[in-house]
């Protein structure tokens, strides 16, 4: 009888750990300017301290809260900053160089002129245009241990990878916990922590860019999905829409034949900035990048309506409406 005892409270206890160990836990809460939540199975209070480290991050890199470190940057024009900070301007500027400058975060005061930052939308003119372009050039932008300079007048935002980043650090931070299965939504950047808990891959849609539902699903694991477009935010002035990613050659909303842009790889901080280049670039040229350097693969809706993904993607991307693929890009390809 003791042996029998003996073995069902081990039975109990394994069963205990094993209920722990994949018990789900979900923050839902509003940062850097939207929705947000992390879904994570197992790691006790991992999800609490994911949330506190979202809001962290937003002090430190807000441009709309004047006590951040980015704030103090561009009220001085030059600040001391966390180590950590430093080194996510030093990342953003390697991605703004490896575009050619189809991301550039001193874009900035350009886009605070069409109103994106606070939402009082307007069309700047053309000689506001040209006065304010001479402000952006993420080359002048410096960064030198902990200390970060800009150019005269320059200003910049790390929006267009504040959102990967922080995905990169809730998913390191879940993962020093022990979780191994975990979703995270940073208002549409997302990142998977492994796999579900049933094994499978996460299916993550893709938002149609032209209306509800979506365009179709990207079968992923231990990866970001991070899709950049035209309909997050924008607005319309006498019959022409205005959206919010800015092309910083011309000052004005990006006009290169792509409406939405997915870029799928296993840092949230490249795939936040590139989404926005290649949104920038174009088809060709997004092409021509990804071929050069690899470490992603994409996605992108045209404004015809196409549908043309990278060839890592074949096999893990399903169309969704009875849609299809229009197109397959190729590393071999010219």
């Amino acid at each position: 009888m003791r042996r029998s005892a003996a073995i069902i409270a081990v039975l109990i206890m394994l069963l205990t750990v094993s209920s722990c160990a994949n018990s789900e836990k979900t923050a839902e809460f509003f940062a850097m300017d939207t929705y947000m939540s992390v879904k994570a199975y197992g790691g006790g209070d991992a999800v609490d301290e994911a949330e506190a480290l979202v809001f962290e991050l937003e002090r430190k890199l807000s441009i709309t809260d004047g006590l951040s470190e980015i704030s103090a940057v561009n009220e001085a024009g030059s600040a001391q900053v966390s180590q950590e900070t430093a080194e996510l301007v030093a990342s953003a500027l390697g991605l703004c160089e490896l575009s050619g400058g189809a991301l550039d975060i001193s874009v900035y005061p350009v886009t605070r002129a069409w109103g994106f930052t606070a939402g009082e939308y307007r069309v700047p003119q053309e000689a506001e245009l040209e006065k304010l372009l001479r402000l952006v050039d993420y080359t002048k932008v410096k960064v030198s241990g902990d200390t970060v300079s800009l150019g005269e007048g320059m200003l910049i935002d790390l929006g267009a990878v504040a959102k990967g980043y922080a995905g990169d650090r809730v998913t390191e931070l879940l993962r020093s916990h022990g979780v191994k299965s975990a979703i995270i939504n940073l208002g549409g950047n997302v990142q998977c922590l492994g796999r579900k808990p049933d094994g499978s891959r996460w299916k993550i849609g893709v938002q149609d860019p032209a209306g509800s539902g979506y365009v179709g699903v990207i079968e992923a694991e231990d990866e970001a999905v991070i899709t950049s477009g035209g309909y997050e935010r924008f607005f319309v002035e006498d019959g022409k829409t205005y959206w919010h990613i800015i092309d910083p050659s011309d000052g004005r909303p990006a006009d290169s034949g792509l409406i939405s842009v997915t870029v799928v790889g296993k840092s949230g901080l490249a795939c936040d900035g590139l989404s926005t280049a290649l949104f920038v670039m174009g088809k060709e040229k997004a092409a021509g990048l990804w071929r050069e350097n690899g470490g992603f693969e994409a996605a992108f809706v045209t404004e015809n309506g196409d549908i043309i993904i990278t060839e890592g993607l074949s096999g893990r991307f399903t169309t969704s409406g009875g849609r299809k693929v229009s197109e397959v890009i190729r590393r071999d390809e010219n």
